[in-house]
């Protein structure tokens, strides 16, 4: 009647049910296999024992294993024939089911009948008695019988889980169910599982349902599913199984998706370690069509950053810290670790095979447009696709990239990513660093700088093996030759270096092949790689880095034994870092013991040898000797080196000669004494260097008296300066006499004779000018030399001036475009000569000297013209300062403390020392302004990311950095400190200009420009105010205040600036302090005196705003001042040139349109009324409402708005059936109002025909339709029936549009122009598309009827008939399509032809038209 199938060891069996099945086999089969006693079997007389024991089952008694005697198949066989040809059929079952039931109500035999049975014929196999296994069993109704008996045995087990041997009967029993071969009655079996859960306990109620889809048929999953739903909503305790078996089942998708979105509203309540099978699920249900919806919601409600508590996760980095395996904070964090690396496996498996959901998962990340709104999750997850799916690999980087760009992602969002999820990360090692060397790759910083956070975090919570791929990854980017690749990688080594110094160390050998590519990098480059080798080779782990100093040893002295300067740079740098660090190391080992200080004073006689080999190696070229003194220079002032005993006296040597210009001791603070002073021997040392070269020209010098080079002037004095002030704690009593004492000239003044000289002694006379000012300029003093240095260069025609900064990579430096440059100098350097010829003073425009503002007023006549002269001439002075930038010596952060002096009271003495008058001297306009220019170049230098540019192969490096070594030698943290100690003083004279030009307008009327200004003194406050407020945006647009560490610089800034509004509280919030910041800076409105200087104001306050979470209302007020500016009247200096740059212009009008409340009416308020009135008025005059728009720079306005039009309209959603009517109406009013603006835009060509003007017309015009195209023509499908009138008026104005893009088409090519034609294909594409996408429109709507298509004429922009058309041609074009029929009105054009609502089909078949006639 019944027969039983073999079944195998592992086959589809719970895991504990298998344990328990293993956990009684093994004695059990130990005991049957020692004796076979007769007693141990079943001896009684139901026809329950009968049967099997015919059949081939033995049973047996107590905890002995019951025995199968025949084949599986066999035994069923056997059953199921005995069975049925009993006499007493079919009421022998109901015998044999009651059998069973007196059978199994002994506990042991129960368990018996549920564990597998001993095979006595081979090898023990798995059956279950009850033999609910049956291939055979169609005509034996044996199966519900024994199940309902087992039903009913089943509740007796509920609340006693496990027996004595712990096995789980409920459990076994449920098992059972699932080796069923066929189900007789579905429906009722499914009822009384159903029942059976409704009353069981909740343990096993899980394991019931987790076994439904092995125990029912396909054609129950329905019912089952609905019954499954309705108990998800009364008990969510079983969310996991039912979730989980709702995934295996077929069910209607529609079904599944009202569980899903029941699912997804309880996501944010659900605990950790549910979450993998809900995510299943959730991923399992998604489609096609509704993948990027259902994404967007799931990773809104899914935030594992807080599923680990905080409390773990600091244990959990001091475990990584220190390595230790041990966790600190016990099972439960490795759970919550366990189940979150659970979870991404799921998603991981999911996105492996399902491209559609990656795809919506990037797209979902993608839309996120605020960097709130970006979490911990999105950043793992696109590292998990970038790692899974490879075609995706570009996408995902050109998503990371924009996201990085407008900056979304920060470093602080990445610093989590890492510290939460390291243990997901740490198995995609090898994509995270792929990823970092792509990101490095770019060309843009902020991407660059992300890049190198990856490889940081990687190195900093990733295992040995990829810190190991890491250093090596960094090794290969610095030898790559790249400069943004190498600055990159070496500043993340010097990083590492200082943060994790042991597990560097064990990567030594890697950084140590740097040491092979010297060649390819730049000299502060060579610094950062010395200082890292050399602080791993003199760490604590000597005996370790022993080899690494050898090789450092050997690279060094082989480069200082070299002839090449560039070889000898490397050298010199190398030794002074390495020297630096082995004091460093023994000025903190000093301090320890005492056997340690004596190893420190080994250490201190291997610096001093070591810096004595510099010096003699140097000594024979003079810019060896220059850099060795300003490297060492360096590494005192930075408090690295003990000066004490390494820097000898400077010996001025008089070399006595007879020299063809006359000595003279100029511009001495002091009277000259010729007994016993002291003064710069300049003059005679040049001349020995330049002169006695010449065979005629030999000075008489004494044997063995070493001459020096005046090259080495300014290095040295600052290399003495630095020491006595380090010795002496900033006294320079000992020095006090080479800060005022004069230097050995000739006569500067050089008259009638300058024509005379020759050209070596115009050179000569270059050299001396500029040695005096580098001088000067190391000495910080006041000089007038720079207008005589203009005047000599500029009848010295492609002159080179002796270096001021000696670490280049070769000393074949000239300065850009100086036969250029000498052409204009020498042109303007007529005229200045003329006038002195004349009688007249020619005045300084030196940035240096000191200017008594004793000229008197011009008068109105010509104060155009001498603004136009002082123009010129600070532009010429300007010019030769950034070119010979390179040239001159570098000033000192330091210095800019002259910037806290205000007045001070000078008091002159008569004889018997009595004070004779008292004389108020201050910072002057022109010092104030070569101080801001030299500071502004130093922040922009260090805190402002320049632009990446990739250096072609073999070719030299560019020069950006020569001029400020020195400065950047300090961190960027460091620079700020300096600067933020000057945020004070920079506000007194920020306020005191202010002020200037307030009293300037007072006096003028309001006019600043009036006929009373001074040209000169107007101009240098002018620059002055433009450099304190691009200084004030370089100092708070700097990057670095999103660290932690420092966000104190960047309150106490603050604080300063809105205690100058009002005093405050110390303690007060950020917010407070910004708003206040804000109104601080907006109040110098008023008085900003050029376009340029409105610009960095605006620009100010954004920076300031963005640190702002409440800026609604500050954007408003940056949108109003911004048009305030755009509508002010500017002084303008040439007539031939305007005063407002197209750059400049083109910045504030997109910061203006970006701010405004409605962009629409901006741009409709400019092109319709600015522009008519710019139409209107003669060539030369602006618009009365928009002053800065001019017919010179509407090209200008013209790019920016349709540029910012055509990005508005791309940001509105496309419309979709399920929006309400009420976001259809404002939708299509929108679109109405664009295309309004995009029709008065498109038609200005008319009259502004221009290549620029249609260069954007033709460019934006396309994207302007692609838009329409995707955004706007979904609204018009679903708005057409409601808003028939709204719709067909928008695309009657749109068709116009498109009528003037095609003739614009016809335009370029009748006058082939080449950068015109090539954006006509894509436009006449873009049109074609746009007439089909029309057609379609209509024909959703039921009125195709209203489309019919005709023969469009070819014009120009004025709408002159293109002559060259065919005859055959030009009489076809008079038929024309009409949409008027049922649903459009027509209306007579202005070419007399019929107007078409869908309008795009003209452009269609004009398209073929005009190709005919060609």
């Amino acid at each position: 009647m019944v027969s039983k199938r073999r079944l195998s060891k592992s086959e589809d069996k719970e895991s504990l049910t298998e344990d328990a099945s293993k956990t009684r086999k093994q004695p059990l089969s130990k005991k049957t296999k020692k004796s076979h006693i007769a007693n141990e079997v079943e001896e009684n007389d139901s026809i329950f024992v009968k049967l099997l024991k015919i059949s081939g089952i033995i049973l047996k008694t107590g905890e002995n294993q019951n025995q199968l005697a025949v084949d599986q198949i066999a035994f069923q066989k056997k059953l199921f024939q005995t069975l049925r040809r009993h006499p007493s059929y079919p009421k022998i079952i109901e015998e044999f089911v009651s059998g069973l039931e007196s059978y199994i109500e002994d506990e042991d035999s129960f368990r018996n009948c549920l564990l597998s049975c001993e095979r006595l014929q081979d090898e023990e196999a798995r059956c279950g008695e009850e033999a609910w296994n049956l291939a055979e069993s169609q005509s034996v109704p044996l199966i519900p019988a024994i199940i309902k008996t087992l039903f009913e045995k089943l509740p007796e087990y509920f609340f006693e889980n496990k027996t004595n041997d712990e096995i789980n009967i409920p459990r076994l029993i449920v098992s059972q169910l699932k080796w069923l071969d066929r189900v007789v009655d579905g429906k009722d079996l499914t009822a009384k599982i159903m029942q059976l859960i409704s009353i069981a306990p909740e343990n096993l109620q899980h394991d019931i349902i987790t076994s439904l889809p092995e125990i029912l048929g396909d054609s129950q999953h329905a019912d089952v599913g609905k019954e499954l739903s309705d108990l998800l909503i009364e008990n969510t305790s079983l969310t996991v199984p039912i979730l989980d078996v709702l995934s295996s089942l077929r069910l209607d998708p529609n079904f599944l998706l009202k569980v899903r979105q029941l699912v997804m509203s309880k996501l944010s309540s659900i605990r950790l370690e549910d979450l993998p099978v809900i995510i299943k699920f959730i991923l399992h249900s998604v489609t096609a069509m509704d993948a990027l919806e259902v994404i967007s919601e799931l990773r809104e409600k899914l935030d594992l950053q807080h599923c680990v508590l905080p409390s773990r996760l600091q244990a959990s980095q001091v475990k990584l810290k220190s390595k230790g395996r041990a966790s600190s904070s016990g099972n439960q964090e490795s759970s919550d670790q366990s189940c979150v690396i659970l979870l991404f496996d799921v998603i991981k498996s999911a996105i492996r095979y399902e491209k559609t959901i990656s795809e919506a998962w990037i797209k979902a990340i993608e839309n996120t447009a605020s960097v709130s709104e970006h979490k911990v999750f999105d950043l793992v997850m696109l590292f998990i696709i970038y790692s899974t799916n490879t075609q995706t690999k570009k996408y995902i980087e050109r998503v990371l990239r924009n996201k990085i760009r407008s900056g979304y992602i920060q470093e602080q969002l990445l610093q989590s990513t890492f510290s939460v999820h390291y243990l997901v990360l740490k198995d995609m090692c090898s994509s995270v660093l792929s990823l970092a060397q792509s990101l490095l790759h770019s060309l843009d910083q902020s991407i660059i700088s992300f890049g190198s956070l990856l490889y940081k975090y990687a190195f900093k919570f990733f295992d040995t093996y990829c810190q190991q791929e890491v250093v090596g990854a960094l090794v290969t980017h610095i030898c790559s030759g790249n400069e943004a690749e190498v600055d990159t990688a070496l500043d993340v080594l010097l990083e590492l270096v200082v943060l994790n110094p042991s597990a560097m160390m064990m990567n030594a050998v890697f950084v140590k092949g740097i040491l092979d590519y010297l060649d390819n990098i730049s000299p502060q480059q060579i610094r950062k790689v010395f200082y890292v080798l050399s602080t791993l080779a003199f760490s604590k782990q000597n005996e370790a880095s022993s080899h690494i100093q050898d090789d450092m040893h050997l690279v060094i002295r082989k480069q200082l034994s070299s002839t090449v300067f560039k070889y000898k740079l490397i050298g010199i740098i190398g030794a002074v870092t390495m020297a630096g660090i082995m004091a460093a190391d023994r000025s903190e080992s000093c301090s320890l013991t005492e056997e340690r200080a004596n190893l420190s004073n080994e250490q201190c006689t291997q610096v001093t040898s070591l810096l004595q080999l510099v010096h003699s190696c140097s000594e024979q070229s003079p810019q060896a000797s220059a850099l060795y003194y300003d490297e060492f220079a360096n590494l005192i002032q930075q408090e690295k080196l003990d000066p004490k005993a390494l820097v000898k006296p400077i010996i001025l040597v008089f070399l006595r000669s007879d020299f063809p210009f006359p000595v003279k001791a100029l511009y001495g603070l002091e009277e000259y004494n010729t007994q016993d002073g002291i003064a710069i021997n300049l003059l005679p040392l040049l001349f020995s260097q330049d002169f006695a070269k010449d065979g005629g020209l030999v000075t008489s010098q004494e044997s063995g008296q070493k001459l020096v080079s005046p090259l080495c002037l300014a290095p040295y004095f600052r290399l003495l300066r630095l020491c006595v002030e380090r010795q002496h704690n900033g006294n320079l009593e000992e020095i006090d006499g080479l800060l005022d004492c004069p230097i050995f000239l000739t006569d500067l003044e050089p008259g009638e004779r300058l024509e005379s000289m020759s050209a070596k002694e115009r050179a000569f006379m270059c050299s001396l000018l500029f040695l005096t000012l580098n001088w000067f300029r190391e000495v910080r003093r006041v000089n007038r030399t720079f207008h005589l240095f203009l005047l000599f260069v500029s009848v010295t025609p492609d002159y080179i001036p002796p270096l001021g900064n000696f670490d280049v990579e070769t000393l074949d430096i000239t300065p850009h475009t100086v036969t250029a440059i000498s052409a204009k100098i020498r042109k303007k350097g007529k005229i200045e000569r003329k006038q002195k010829a004349d009688g007249s003073k020619p005045s300084s425009s030196d940035t240096l000297s000191e200017e008594k503002n004793s000229e008197c007023d011009p008068t109105p006549s010509h104060r155009g013209q001498l603004n136009k002269e002082f123009t010129g001439k600070e532009e010429k002075t300007s010019l030769l300062l950034r070119n010979y930038h390179a040239f001159f010596r570098e000033l000192d952060i330091e210095v800019f403390s002259i910037l806290h002096c205000g007045l001070v009271t000078k008091f002159i003495l008569d004889t018997e020392m009595h004070t004779e008058a008292t004389e108020v001297v201050q910072l002057g306009p022109p010092e104030l302004l070569f101080l801001l220019e030299d500071l502004s170049q130093k922040l922009e230098s260090m805190l402002i990311p320049p632009i990446a540019r990739r250096v072609p192969f073999l070719k030299n490096k560019g020069s950006r950095n020569i001029g400020f070594s020195h400065l950047q030698q300090r961190s960027a943290q460091e620079i700020v400190q300096c600067v933020f100690q000057l945020v004070t003083p920079m506000c007194n004279h920020l306020e005191n200009i202010h002020n200037y030009f307030q009293c300037l307008a007072a006096e003028n009327h309001g006019v600043v420009d009036g006929p009373g200004m001074k040209v000169q003194e107007y101009h240098i406050m002018s620059s002055c105010y433009q450099r304190l407020l691009q200084i004030f945006h370089g100092l708070f647009a700097w990057s670095g205040f999103s660290q932690p560490e420092n966000q104190n610089l960047l309150y106490s800034a603050l604080h300063v600036l809105s205690s100058r509004l009002k005093q405050g509280e110390l303690s007060q919030p950020l917010e407070e302090l910004l708003s206040q910041s804000f109104h601080y800076l907006q109040n110098f409105h008023q008085s900003i005196p050029s376009f340029q200087c409105a610009l960095y104001l605006i620009r100010l306050l954004m920076v300031i705003l963005e640190k702002s979470t409440a800026s609604t209302q500050n954007k408003e007020k940056i949108a109003s001042l911004a048009r305030q500016f755009l509508c002010r009247v500017w002084p303008s200096g040439d007539k031939e040139k305007s005063s407002i740059s197209n750059d400049q212009l083109h910045a504030l009008l997109c910061i203006y349109l970006e701010h405004t409340d409605s962009i629409l009416k901006a741009i409709e308020e400019i092109a319709g009324v600015g522009v008519p009135e710019l139409i209107n008025s003669p060539k030369d005059v602006s618009s009365s409402t928009f002053p800065t728009l001019t017919r010179h720079t509407f090209v200008v306005f013209f790019r920016v708005m349709m540029a910012e039009l055509e990005k508005t309209v791309k940001k509105i959603e496309p419309g979709t059936a399920a929006d309400s009517q009420q976001i259809h109406e404002e939708k299509l009013l929108y679109w109405n109002m664009a295309v309004r603006d995009f029709s008065i835009l498109i038609n200005l060509i008319k009259v502004f025909d221009s290549h620029p003007v249609l260069h954007v017309c033709l460019k934006y015009g396309r994207l302007f339709v692609e838009a329409f195209l995707k955004q706007c023509m979904p609204l018009l499908d679903f708005s057409f029936r409601k808003h028939r009138e709204d719709v067909l008026s928008l695309l009657e104005t749109f068709q116009l549009d498109t009528r003037l893009l095609h003739h614009l088409c016809g335009h370029s090519k009748i006058h082939q122009d080449t950068r015109l034609t090539q954006h006509v294909p894509l436009l006449k594409k873009t049109l074609e598309l746009l007439v089909c996408r029309v057609k379609a429109m209509l024909t959703l709507n039921n009125c195709r009827e209203a489309f019919w298509l005709g023969n469009l004429k070819n014009r120009d922009l004025q709408g002159e008939e293109i002559k060259s058309q065919n005859s055959q041609e030009s009489t076809a074009d008079e038929s024309e399509d009409d949409m008027s029929s049922q649903t459009s009105k027509s209306k007579a054009t202005e070419d007399g032809e019929d107007d078409e609502v869908s309008a795009g089909e003209k452009e269609q078949d004009s398209d073929e038209s005009y190709d005919d006639s060609d």
